[in-house]
């Protein structure tokens, strides 16, 4: 009898498989010793392999099939998150040029890294199997271990890469002995085979279950950046570089919030009367916790981060609340708030170069005067993620709040208001910095003639540089995306309806 080989269906699997290749060859291609391949074809590659990636999704939107013995879930939510990452590895990849991260860890090495990163949230977006969402969220993570610490000359981008080794080395042991639990509990793997084991023997109260629904909930909440879960975000986003800063807010929480729904929404489903009430709670201690803790940063990125914690309280609610509207209002806000943050983030990016400043918020003193083009790129960004109106961060939240009250959830689309009232306070404080406050004068000039830029340290003065272009492209095109979509938002929302049906056992 001849051995017959495994069908493969390669169509479903091709934006995995582009992602693969391109982490391949970039690796390959970044062995060549001219400056010029390594700098800016090495980067050209990486932009491709994310943009096939996309328009393989693209081409495979509306399908909805299972891969590798069912494993892996190719739907619209899968593909419409496969999409998010790439986009956010594209700006992430156009943000780093030049950077002291490529540099110190090789063009080659940090490309594919960030490839072989996005393949991994490639797969934990589709994984429907215990094995296959920690496979993928290993793929996720150590590539982002390595790119946190690629500044090897700057000791704050060693330490973040420490830090984020090992808490989430703790997050991963946790996770694994809560899916460990789950399996002991029903005697599977599969995630739909999770759901009937449930619904058949009604072992939702089984404290063995509810041990690994809580291990894997907080292993999950490491990922996501929810609080009491999130200590190690401040840290470890004002230590990385920009670039992989700006792309671990976006991409790393999308991937986590999608396998969230996923587990959740699908395996644990028959089990939600117990663990909503708690997820709900959950929510709004994060609420609370990231607009509270973000109020008195002087550090961009650190002040992001806590917004980032807040966020995540917000889309929790999509996930509590156990509807396809739920789903469907979590991957709209996802997206927009990739636009938000990565609009922000390529302001960061730019003065960082321009000011020698840091990402302290003094470097966007007098921006309105200077450059108004980043100047209102960061305004808008603060706006949106305010949720003002004519964003789109105001429909993204709106929608949320709409799922919660259809499902009962009333008091908790309270909590997103009120916390989205709280962080007025310090969005428009950066506002205020870009359009009130005065630009730092040179003090002094080097020798070469630079201006030394007020503010310097006692070791050494920063030096104004040359300007960022690619950030203040993706900067204005993120922006401009924010309010297309805050004033036309009926594309954005069709394409949120179709991931949200993804997950047929929702009503």
């Amino acid at each position: 009898m001849t051995p017959k080989a495994p069908y493969i269906d390669w169509a479903a699997l091709s934006p995995f498989v582009a992602l693969a290749a391109g982490a391949i060859v970039t690796l390959m291609v970044g062995l060549f010793r001219s400056r010029v391949v390594r700098t800016w074809v090495v980067p050209g590659l990486t932009v491709v392999s994310f943009g096939a990636a996309i328009g393989l999704s693209v081409w495979q939107w509306g399908t909805d099939t299972a891969v590798v013995s069912g494993a892996l879930a190719i739907d619209d939510l899968s593909l419409g998150l496969t999409i998010l990452f790439c986009a956010g590895g594209i700006v992430a990849t156009l943000l780093a040029l030049g950077s002291a991260a490529t540099e110190d860890a090789g063009h080659g090495e940090f490309h594919s890294l960030l490839l072989s990163s996005v393949m991994g949230m490639v797969v934990l977006a589709g994984a429907q199997d215990l094995i296959s969402l920690f496979l993928g969220f290993e793929l996720l993570s150590i590539p982002l271990y390595v790119l946190c610490a690629s500044e090897l000359r700057r000791a704050t981008s060693l330490e973040s890469g420490l830090k984020y080794l090992i808490v989430g080395s703790v997050g991963s042991a946790t996770l694994v002995y809560g899916l460990a639990f789950i399996y002991g509990a029903t005697g599977t793997t599969s995630f739909g085979a999770i759901a009937r084991s449930l619904d058949a023997t009604g072992t939702s109260s089984d404290v063995l279950l509810l041990t690994g629904v809580a291990l894997t909930l907080t292993g999950l909440a490491f990922k996501a950046s929810v609080a009491p879960f999130h200590q190690w975000t401040p840290d470890v986003y004002e230590g990385a570089p920009t670039a992989v800063t700006g792309f671990m807010a976006v991409a790393t929480k999308a991937a986590a919030f999608g396998v969230i729904l996923r587990l959740f929404d699908v395996a644990l489903l028959p089990a939600a009367a117990t663990w909503a009430p708690i997820m709900s709670v959950l929510a709004v201690i994060t609420i609370i916790v990231g607009n509270v803790g973000a109020l008195g940063q002087s550090s961009l990125k650190r002040m992001l981060a806590y917004s980032s914690v807040a966020q995540a309280g917000y889309m929790l609610a999509g996930v509590v609340v156990t509807t396809s509207l739920g789903v469907a209002a979590t991957a709209f806000y996802l997206a927009v708030y990739l636009l938000m943050n990565l609009a922000a983030f390529s302001v960061i990016a730019a003065r960082e170069r321009e000011t020698g400043l840091g990402d302290d918020l003094s470097s966007l003193n007098g921006l309105g005067a200077s450059r108004p083009a980043l100047a209102w790129t960061m305004s808008i960004a603060m706006l949106a993620l305010a949720g003002f109106p004519a964003t789109a961060g105001f429909f993204g939240k709106v929608y949320l709040i709409d799922a919660a009250v259809n499902n009962g959830y009333g008091w908790l689309s309270v909590a997103i208001v009120l916390g989205s009232a709280m962080s007025l306070a310090y969005y428009l404080r950066v506002v205020a910095a870009v359009w009130v406050r005065d630009e730092p004068r040179p003090a002094a000039l080097t020798p070469g003639g630079q201006p030394v830029m007020a503010g310097a340290s006692a070791d050494g003065p920063p030096v104004a540089r040359a300007s960022h272009p690619f950030a203040v492209f993706t900067g204005v095109l993120c922006a401009a995306a924010t309010i297309f979509f805050g004033i036309f938002p009926q594309p954005l929302f069709d394409v949120a309806q179709d991931a949200g049906r993804a997950l047929a056992s929702l009503l």
